[in-house]
């Protein structure tokens, strides 16, 4: 198994981000003079990395991968003076400055970097990954692709009324920040019916579930007013590096017929999961299965597929 993450602090537009680094297991078939790959690794909308991304990350470096897991500006144990705010333009940048923050690290190949994203942060690394040279590999896992395509599915959840009171705070909360007083917050996850971003039925304990000491469930309701214009599709043609999207077909949160239309964009290696979005995350029925794959396809395209495909079925069923 692979030791303990250390733990690294990077800056990102002045601000001081925290990332775990977790050392890839020796003699690895990734493995080359220059280094092996670095996965960097972020969490999806408002989620932070001890909130269920560190199963993924030491499976993937006990398979001789290193791993670079960051919390977003604001976010969990990251600086930031607007707590909880989500700025797709600002986590796109964070993201950026993880890459680099990465390449550095001992052993690391720093031309072999691969892209990791679930939900929102799946979006964030196929836009992040577009037009580069270092990016090997891109992993985008149930990820949000259109704003527009999100709001129309929340609109039939929710209704008119609930999606009318988010805007009026989504526009308060800009307003206030603007004038320097403190931002309007909404709760991010809630139970159906209630005040949140997210109230589908069962959604509220699936993340509570996944949840880490530094998580808070809250978030600036001004993102509302970004979100709509989040559109990923623009780059993906843009993206060299090879591609896996791994679609959750009833996702009551990322639409999947937008993200396929990515997929197709970025010619991408597709896999579907007859499962909801949360259900690919750890201590769920579809996360060997999602991770098996992640780690067949980074085979694939990086190493000895022999070697590693042997170690994964080794380790599924020991």
């Amino acid at each position: 198994m692979s030791t303990d993450y250390r733990q690294i602090t990077f800056r990102s537009e002045g601000t001081d981000c925290d990332a775990w680094f977790f050392e890839p297991s020796p003699g690895g078939a990734f493995q080359r003079a220059e280094g092996c790959p670095v996965v960097v690794m972020a969490h999806g909308f408002g989620g932070t990395k001890d909130s269920g991304l560190e199963p993924f990350a030491r499976a993937l470096s006990d398979c001789g991968l290193a791993v670079f897991a960051f919390d977003y500006r604001g976010f969990g144990a990251s600086g930031g003076v607007r707590r909880q705010r989500v700025s797709m333009v600002e986590q796109a940048g964070d993201y950026r400055a993880a890459v680099a923050a990465a390449a550095r690290q001992p052993g690391v190949d720093a031309a072999r970097v691969v892209l990791w994203g679930v939900s929102m942060s799946g979006g964030h690394a196929l836009t992040v990954a577009a037009d580069r040279t270092d990016v090997c590999a891109v992993i985008a896992m149930v990820p949000l692709v259109s704003g527009a395509a999100a709001g129309r599915l929340a609109y039939e959840q929710v209704g008119p009324g609930a999606i009318a009171g988010s805007t009026v705070r989504a526009v308060r909360s800009a307003l206030s920040s603007r004038v320097g007083r403190e931002a309007v917050m909404m709760p991010l996850v809630g139970r159906p019916g209630e005040r949140a971003a997210l109230t589908a039925d069962g959604y509220y304990e699936s993340y509570l579930a996944l949840a880490g000491p530094t998580w808070r469930n809250e978030v600036d309701a001004a993102v509302g007013l970004e979100l709509g214009g989040y559109r990923v599709g623009r780059r993906a043609s843009r993206i060299a590096a090879p591609v896996l999207m791994q679609i959750a077909d009833f996702d009551r949160v990322a639409p999947p017929h937008p993200a396929a239309k990515v997929a197709f964009a970025a010619h991408a290696e597709v896999r579907h999961y007859p499962c909801d979005h949360f259900d690919i995350f750890p201590g769920q029925a579809w996360f060997e299965p999602a991770l098996a794959h992640q780690i067949r396809f980074l085979s694939r395209h990086l190493a000895e597929v022999a070697t590693v495909d042997a170690q994964v079925d080794a380790e599924r069923t020991a």
